[in-house]
């Protein structure tokens, strides 16, 4: 029983830093670009190798 004494204040405590810090990652903007991060893997940066048109000797 003592140690639900402890073990109560100590959940409710972790439980609102989590919240407090998921309501500051909202208002920072962490979540405002869902589908950008997700379409952006599809995004192909790599250009091909330019053909040379000059017939090798």
């Amino acid at each position: 029983m003592t140690g639900l004494v402890l073990l109560i204040p100590i959940a409710l405590f972790c439980g609102l830093v989590g919240l407090a810090a998921f309501f500051w990652s909202m208002k920072s903007g962490q979540y405002d670009d869902m589908d950008g991060a997700a379409l952006r893997i599809l995004i192909d940066d790599d250009a091909p190798a330019a053909v040379s048109k000059e017939p090798h000797a």
